[in-house]
Order: structure tokens, then C-alpha cells, then sequence
């Protein structure tokens, strides 16, 4: 169920309640889970509740090894500090919002979650430098923006539309990446806000054309697919792999042959325009989960890049190739350019 979904259709409450037992099934999931199941307790309008999962969260992982035990810490706390403020607790959430922006994250959804949260408050000024730091941070040198960075531009030409600036360049951007029929200048102008009040036919046309194109938009976003993932074995989890099934070692000669594996293939798939590519992390105990629910043997090679699928459809894919300065997708903690993403390397070279 997804959270967006109506309150007429569906109980938030009690699918919040589920997830979060869902979440105690599947331990590598808690994140996500949990983050959905917060979701559902905003919407049934229990946000001290979803409150308390943010905080749940923040605290396990502060309570493991710091915030390493969060995918994405930063995204937990920018979902807090927007629920916070819906509540009246304005000055936690800005002291939120400030670290987010000072610990400047490489994923694009806490800038706009953050910065959405000033413009829903009237901070248009905050929201534009918020905005702003997100697209100068992800966006430079960057000949195309991946698709998880648009919103960061359109969300920053809406806000200068209502600041009365001026186009530049990164409005340009966003001009063109928008291919709904209704142009962004014409969604995001001040001025609709007044044609709602009209009784001219041709205003209220309009208008509803320009909530299609809106509409529209919201749909595209929520249907693009899954990435198309490799599956990515640490060295550790592909060691215990191999030990414990050592019929899959010709599927992995070696670890360096499994990381250049992976980037070629990515690579190949990109050239051939394939769209929307991601990495998955496999670990054993999960492998072995998810083969007996399919009722077979782990040593069945052709359950791998369904595993793969299965890991993507949950929500488990790291986008490929990483927003510049981002680790590399092997674990390496160094920069992709310095890493993987070193023209014609492989695995072997480095």
C-alpha cells in the first residue's frame, strides 16, 4: 500500500501498524519500513507518533556505530524536522533543517524535503538558498541531471517564480527537463492562485489544465520502475557465499572479476540507453530467505538476478553512476571518479 494513498481508501493507522511489524520480520528492511509506516501515522494525522519512529530510527543507528547504521541518515532527519514543524515545533525543526543543510548530503531528497519545508511556511528565502545549495552541491559538472535530482530544480524555479526573479540558467534546466504540455512557468506563476476565484470559463479551463499537467507529473514520478540492478556481494558476504555453496564460484571466479563484472555490465546497459540502473547489496542470510520462499536451493544460479530483482523492487538499489564525490557502489569508501568510475579501470587495475 503506498502511503499517498487516500484516508478514504485505506486505514493509515493500522497499515502503520503493520509495517512496523513487518519491519521486526525483516531486519534489513527496518529503515524503509519504518520510514513508510511514519508516512501513514502523518497522514492519519498522528505525527508525534511518526515522530517517535523518526526518533527510533535516529536512535538505533546512534545506538550502533553513530549514524552508519542509517542508509540515509540525513533523509530521516529532514522527514522529522517537515513533520515537526506541522506541529508546532518550529524551533526544533529549523535547528533540524540547519544541520541537514550544514552536513550537506549527496542525496538530493533531504535538500527538497527541507527546502519544501520553508516554502510551506513562507521562508521563500530559505527555501531558495536551500534549494540552491542542493543543486550547486549535486549538480555541478554534470552534463545531465539524473532523474532524483529534478525536483530539486523544479522546486527551485517554483520558488523564484514566487520571488519574482528572474530565469538563469538552472531554470533553463528545468524548463527543459519538464516535458508535461503545461510549461513550469505557466504552473508555477503566482498569479493562478487568483484565477481559482474566477468565474471566467476560460480561467477555470485553464486551470484545470494545468492540475492535469500537474497530475500528471505526480503519476510519472510514482510509476517509473525499479532500477535495473546488479547484484553487488561484499567481499565478506561473497566468501561465505562460496564456502557454503561452492558450485556458485563459477558465477564468481574471484572478488575483483565480481566488481568488474558488475561496472561493465552497467555500462554496457547505459550505452544501450537502458534507464533507471542500480546496485544492490546481497548478503547471505537474505539469499537463502529469499530462496526458500521460491522453494529452491541457494546453489540454483538462475535465482541470483532474480534475487537482484526481488532486492530493487524492495527498495534496496543504490542509483548508478553516483552523484559526483559519492562513494563508489563497491564499498570502497572512495570517490566513484576515483574508483570505479575511472575511465576503462577495472577491478583488477586498482
Amino acid at each position: 500500500m503506498r502511503p499517498d494513498t487516500s484516508a478514504e481508501n485505506v486505514d493509515h493507522a493500522a497499515e502503520a501498524a503493520r509495517l512496523e511489524r513487518t519491519a521486526g520480520l525483516y531486519p534489513e528492511d527496518t529503515e524503509a519500513l519504518l520510514l513508510r509506516a511514519a508516512a501513514h501515522l502523518e497522514l492519519s494525522g498522528d505525527r508525534p507518533a511518526a515522530t517517535k519512529l523518526y526518533d527510533r530510527l535516529l536512535a538505533s543507528a546512534a545506538g550502533s556505530s553513530g549514524s552508519s547504521g542509517l542508509e540515509n541518515p540525513s533523509l530521516v532527519r529532514a522527514l522529522k524536522a517537515s513533520n515537526l514543524w506541522e506541529y508546532g515545533h518550529e524551533a526544533e525543526a529549523r535547528a533540524i533543517i540547519d544541520g541537514v543543510r550544514t552536513a550537506a548530503p549527496r542525496d538530493p531528497a533531504p535538500w527538497v524535503i527541507v527546502a519544501e519545508a520553508l516554502e510551506a511556511h513562507d521562508e521563500l528565502e530559505a527555501a531558495h538558498e536551500t534549494f540552491t545549495e542542493g543543486a550547486r552541491l549535486l549538480l555541478a559538472d554534470v552534463a545531465q541531471p539524473p532523474y532524483p535530482t529534478h525536483p530539486l530544480l523544479y522546486g527551485r524555479h517554483r520558488v523564484r517564480r514566487m520571488l519574482g526573479l528572474s530565469h538563469d540558467e538552472w531554470d533553463a534546466l528545468a524548463d527543459t527537463l519538464h516535458s508535461m504540455p503545461v510549461s513550469l512557468d505557466e504552473l508555477h506563476d503566482p498569479k493562478r492562485v487568483w484565477s481559482l476565484g474566477s468565474d471566467d470559463p476560460a480561467d477555470l479551463e485553464a486551470e484545470i489544465s494545468r492540475l492535469r499537467a500537474e497530475l500528471g507529473a505526480y503519476r510519472e514520478a510514482l510509476s517509473r520502475p525499479f532500477p535495473v540492478a546488479m547484484l553487488h556481494w561484499p567481499a565478506d558476504e561473497l566468501t561465505e557465499l562460496l564456502e557454503a555453496y561452492p558450485s556458485l564460484s563459477t558465477e564468481y571466479p574471484s572478488y575483483g572479476d565480481h566488481l568488474a563484472t558488475i561496472e561493465s555490465a552497467l555500462r554496457e546497459l547505459a550505452s544501450s540507453g537502458t534507464p533507471n540502473l542500480g546496485v544492490v547489496r546481497g548478503t547471505v542470510p537474505s539469499y537463502e530467505a529469499f530462496a526458500a520462499s521460491e522453494g529452491a536451493s541457494p546453489t540454483d544460479a538462475t535465482l541470483l538476478p532474480q534475487y537482484a530483482t526481488t532486492l530493487a523492487a524492495r527498495g534496496r538499489a543504490v542509483a548508478w553512476p553516483p552523484q559526483p564525490g559519492a562513494a563508489c557502489w563497491c564499498g570502497s569508501e572512495r570517490a566513484y571518479g576515483e574508483c570505479h568510475g575511472l575511465g576503462g579501470a577495472t577491478a583488477a587495475d586498482r
